[in-house]
């Protein structure tokens, strides 16, 4: 699979995010303000998971229908099963 641009922009923005969390914690800054980062940071995590699946099962799909490896309903369960996991 090819990893996009935007793909990796969102990552490098967790990782400013979680770089900036730990600063707050040096800082000894308000757990409210702490936490409330965290979240966001997940919510950034858990919205790139999807893109990279989403992003994979389309790329699988098309492969699938020019050489019919595996039928579009394993691949729709195969991306199903990694967002599942990623929970």
């Amino acid at each position: 699979m090819e990893y996009t641009d935007q793909m990796k922009n969102r990552v490098k923005r967790i990782e400013g995010q979680l770089r900036g969390i730990l600063k707050m914690m040096e800082e000894n800054k308000d757990c409210k303000d702490v936490i409330t980062q965290l979240s966001a940071t997940r919510t950034a995590i858990d919205r790139t998971i999807g893109v990279v699946v989403s992003s994979n099962l389309v790329e699988c799909v098309r492969q699938a229908e020019e050489t019919g490896a595996k039928s579009t309903e394993e691949l729709v369960k195969e991306a199903v099963n990694l967002l599942v996991k990623s929970r």
